[in-house]
């Protein structure tokens, strides 16, 4: 039997990657059952302390087990984190000592979401890909620049060392790890059960691109306004670089440090951004959105489209225009 540990942090945590887990790797022992085949799975919530309680008090979770109990484990699930992420590892600081020795120990790690900070507190994935919400992809660049952040990926698989992308995403990871360790049939039925789309690998198409300005470069972020302004034109890097008095040498090394961006990769962000704004909310045909995002190729425009939001810009309308679904 494969021994599951499902952390349980203190301060707040989402409670929905801690009970949903539980949930369905206890459905995965159901069905093994019924097909007449033992157990896979001893599941124990694991904590640092016999209570912790969760949103201001409003949820309280008794671990089945704490750390020091736990002699072996064989896949340890780290739940999303919240709040303010440096206090958050200041308060599960005791769970990365232990982490390390289990996974030394022969343990697989995944992270749900943003548990991928914690994950990455242990020094385990450096060198490494990891995936996290892409609303905190910046912040955790900035806090581990020695792993690569893979923005468009839901799951990772580094080796025994697992993540997921944002929030509900979670759930095909889960469903991944069922298959890994329970096979094929197993992560079908639970998808059937749980009603979650089997091997859907990409959160590009829910990533909404907010303009990187936590910086304090000001002609950098002249450069920016400048490009969010004129999203209809064809912009230059040499232009911008005109604008605000710099060499474009200078302006491409100060752009990149500032916002983790090169300008054209920003620049298309930009174009991109408004173009699916402009397909969720109107009957536009995706030439027009093409001309307004200040793009003059279909072809160009489609394949940058496509690069960042994994969509086609008509499968992304056909998704997303509420005045669309249903007709």
């Amino acid at each position: 039997m494969k021994h599951l540990s499902i952390l349980v942090p203190e301060g707040d945590c989402s409670v929905s990657n801690i009970e949903g887990t539980h949930q369905i790797f206890t459905e995965v022992n159901s069905f093994l059952k019924r097909a007449g085949k033992p157990p896979l799975f001893n599941i124990q919530l694991v904590g640092l302390n016999k209570q912790s309680r969760m949103k201001k008090g409003l949820f309280s979770i008794h671990p089945d087990v704490l750390i020091e109990e736990v002699k072996r484990s064989d896949l340890i699930i780290i739940p999303a984190l919240q709040g303010e992420i440096k206090n958050q590892l200041e308060l599960n600081k005791d769970f990365i000592p232990w982490l390390i020795q289990q996974h030394k120990k022969g343990a697989q790690l995944a992270s749900l979401c943003i548990g991928s900070f914690l994950l990455a507190a242990t020094g385990l994935l450096k060198g490494r890909n990891c995936a996290t919400h892409w609303i905190a992809a910046e912040s955790f660049k900035n806090m581990f620049p020695d792993i690569n952040v893979v923005t468009d990926k839901i799951i990772t698989d580094e080796e025994g060392i697992y993540s997921s992308g944002g929030a509900y995403s979670s759930l095909n990871l889960i469903l991944y790890l069922i298959e890994k360790f329970a096979g094929r049939e197993a992560a079908i039925y639970c998808s059937k059960i749980f009603q979650i789309e089997i091997e859907r690998n990409s959160q590009s198409a829910f990533m909404i691109f907010n303009a990187q300005k936590d910086h304090e470069d000001e002609p950098i972020k002249i450069a920016q306004e400048y490009i969010e302004k004129n999203v209809q034109e064809k912009i230059a890097v040499d232009q911008i670089a005109a604008i605000i008095s710099l060499s474009r040498r200078n302006l491409e090394r100060r752009f990149k440090k500032a916002t983790s961006n090169t300008v054209v990769e920003y620049i298309q962000r930009v174009k991109i951004e408004a173009a699916k704004k402009n397909l969720e909310i109107n009957r536009k045909n995706i030439n027009e959105v093409m001309y307004d995002a200040g793009y003059s190729d279909s072809k160009s425009f489609r394949q940058v489209f496509k690069k960042i939001t994994g969509l086609s810009p008509i499968d992304y309308r056909n998704k997303y225009n509420k005045e669309l679904i249903g007709v």
